[in-house]
């Protein structure tokens, strides 16, 4: 195919880029999303692929695709020498990270540089400094950005009285955390000094053991905070622009579920507050690219919220889309552009928000199992046809979820002009989506979009273990009616598939005898199913009419099958007419 070319004097900068073909170095749904953007701009692609992925879309969209290794990130999409080889190999001449595995490591940012590679991401040298907690906290002290009070105590074991010292210039309840890393590892929740030893010696070990790193700060924590970042943009030209906020309190696990932009909370002064300390953060590190600057919200006292520096995360976040949806801005293009030397094409006064914007990961995982991932083949994802609604997804029917990776399928954000119209339209395009083969944490999601506290915008950092513990069923699993009217149209779509005359099993019986006909009359048959780990029976009667009685649950209905084809069964319940996605194994 024949390759566009995007090219930038950045003579303010006094660099020159040019770029034509650009190796994606990540997989899933970032990859997908990286490759659209370049597609529209004339740019060619390159995919990267582990042993596991050989079938992956993002291998398929992309124009050209190298194998890397094998299935273990370790072996395939956290090894430099590779990815840089596979962009030697194809004549890529720009790399962009995506998210996760090397997206914030100084060292393959330098690596990228040195091989005469533009980097799509900020200056190694501020990775650097924002991969360490600490270093970040002292850059932001310089720069005039809130913090949390802190003590940091490095890698040693202070005795239990200079402990109770240090905790003391902090104050209860206090976190201990880890100077590196993320992901909640190397963080432990203290509320009194008598836990505070035990504390210290546990986080430093998996601190240790995750990062390699044993330094440990101690910093006050903030009960049911919000956690609230903000969009940064920042270019080779010394701007810095941030894009607003995007709420991202409701979390498993530390990690995020649902994010919206704007936050339900933030009044006009605080959002330009918090937007203007952004944006000093990013000055502070010379920051370029894309970024986000994450802060805590104590939002106890609505008439005084305080918020306070968290942490900058170096790249693309997950949540991006509703940022963009809000703006009209395409933050993949941007990146791209400031990449090849091209200042910001906007001032601060120039950005505005249009409406409101949710997005939901949709994970292949067991909410009311812990979270747990779940792996298979997705035997149909068709995602729904809804105004407004966008889908980042990374799988497709046929493929299988790997217990190598992430377990999210997809990214499902709605766009509305109100923030009840956002979450209504999002909560019908997950429910009325196709996904069978594997579990996922969409019921749970959807009862959270349609959720009373969640509609009034009550969400802290403690909504799912307070609202959907993971001990309890409420909202993990479908609805019994749901339930029921797959039952009966499965059931009626068997009866009316058992075979006839002349179908092998079925010969030699009369034309005239219909399906499932018993010669006593008055005797139920019975099929059935496993929901889950429940098993469901459905007791069934055909009526002369053609019609039949069914027993769903408590209760008995009048059924009638009004149509079957090989995707949807539709189904007539006590007058009452749906349709079922179906599809079949084997």
């Amino acid at each position: 195919m024949s390759e566009g070319r995007v090219m930038s004097d950045g003579a303010a900068a006094g660099r020159r880029s040019v770029v034509s073909k650009v190796l994606i170095a990540n997989r899933g749904e970032i990859a997908v999303r990286v490759a659209r953007t370049c597609r529209e701009m004339g740019l060619a692609t390159v995919a990267v692929f582990s042993d596991a992925d050989a079938d992956a879309l993002h291998v398929d969209v992309c124009d050209e695709a190298v194998r890397i290794g094998g299935p273990a990130p370790a072996d395939s999409y956290l090894r430099i020498d590779a990815i840089l080889d596979a962009a030697r190999r194809t004549g890529a001449d720009a790399v962009h990270p995506g998210f996760g595995f090397l997206s914030e490591n100084a060292d393959f940012a330098r690596a990228v540089l040195e091989a005469g590679l533009v980097w799509v991401g900020p200056a190694p040298e501020a990775i650097a400094a924002m991969g360490d907690k600490l270093e970040a906290k002292r850059r932001m002290a310089d720069a005039g950005v809130p913090l949390l009070p802190s003590v940091d105590l490095g890698d040693s074991s202070p005795g239990d009285d200079d402990l109770a010292v240090l905790a003391g210039e902090v104050g209860f309840p206090l976190m201990v955390k880890a100077a590196a890393g993320g992901g909640g590892k190397g963080m432990r929740v203290v509320r009194s000094a008598d836990d505070l030893g035990e504390a210290v010696a546990a986080a430093q070990r998996e601190a240790v053991g995750a990062f390699g790193d044993g330094r440990v700060f101690l910093e006050r924590y903030v009960e049911a905070p919000r956690h609230v970042e903000i969009q940064i943009l920042g270019d080779r030209h010394g701007t810095v622009v941030h894009v607003f906020e995007r709420e991202c309190s409701i979390q498993r696990r530390h990690q995020k579920v649902i994010e919206e932009s704007p936050s339900p909370v933030l009044t006009d002064e605080v959002r330009s507050a918090m937007g203007a300390a952004a944006v000093a953060a990013g000055e502070a590190i010379g920051y370029e690219s894309a970024g986000t600057v994450e802060f805590i919200l104590d939002a106890s006292d609505p008439s005084a919220p305080t918020f306070a520096f968290l942490e900058v995360n170096t790249r693309l976040q997950v949540e991006h889309p509703v940022t963009e949806l809000v703006t009209g801005l395409d933050l993949v293009r941007l990146q791209l552009l400031v990449a090849m030397g091209e200042p910001l094409p906007f001032a601060q006064t120039d950005l505005e928000q249009r409406g409101h914007a949710i997005e939901a990961r949709l994970y292949a995982e067991d909410p009311a199992n812990g979270y747990l991932p779940a792996t298979g083949t997705l035997h149909a994802f068709e995602p729904a046809d809804v105004d407004g609604v966008r889908y980042d997804a990374g799988v497709r029917s046929g493929d299988v979820v790997s217990p190598h990776y992430d377990p999210m399928l997809a990214k499902v954000v709605a766009w509305a002009p109100t923030r009840g119209e956002a979450a209504a339209r999002l909560a019908r395009a997950l429910e009325r989506s196709v996904v069978h083969g594997v579990r996922t944490n969409r019921d749970l999601l959807v009862a959270i979009l349609r959720e009373d506290a969640f509609l009034a915008g009550d969400t802290t950092t403690d909504y799912l273990p307070e609202r959907y513990p993971t001990d309890e069923a409420r909202g993990f699993a479908p609805a019994a009616g749901a339930i029921e009217v797959a039952s009966a149209a499965v059931t009626l779509a068997s009866v009316a598939s058992r075979p006839g005359p002349g179908d092998g099993a079925g010969a030699g019986v009369l034309a005239t005898i219909p399906p499932g006909f018993a010669n006593v009359p008055l005797v139920d048959q019975t099929v059935a199913y496993r929901v889950a780990d429940e098993e469901v029976a459905v007791p069934w009667r055909r009526r002369r009419d053609g019609s039949f009685e069914l027993g769903l649950g408590d209760r008995t209905v009048e059924a009638r099958l009004v149509a079957v084809d090989d995707r949807t069964v539709t189904v007539e319940l006590d007058g009452h007419r749906q349709r079922v996605r179906r599809s079949t194994v084997g």
